[in-house]
């Protein structure tokens, strides 16, 4: 969101409740943003206790789909672009007759 349209939403917030309960209302906003948060938090704890220690680095984050396809699609194919190492400094063997 850029400055104006914070600045359209304020406008609009004080001509819906009015300068007496725009403070009033932003407290009540304040408190269900921070209980929603807190629901957040605890259900993403939840599931991670009932996985159990198998899945310690699971994050709920995961399971959104553009993230999904990002971790499964893309970064397979990046350790795939990776060029393919040298066994102990050395060269794998080669057969002339083979190519």
């Amino acid at each position: 969101m850029s400055w104006g349209e914070v600045g359209i939403l304020l406008l609009a917030a004080l001509l819906i409740f009015g300068p007496d309960q725009l403070p009033h209302a932003a407290r009540q906003v304040g408190r269900v943003l921070r209980q929603l948060r807190t629901m957040a938090n605890s259900a993403s704890n939840d599931i991670k206790e009932g996985l159990g220690p198998e899945y310690k680095d699971f994050d709920v984050q995961d399971l959104h789909p553009k993230r999904f396809i990002q971790k499964h699609f893309w970064e397979e194919e990046e350790e795939e672009k990776k060029p393919v190492s040298r066994l102990n400094g050395k060269r794998p063997p080669f057969d002339d007759e083979a190519t």
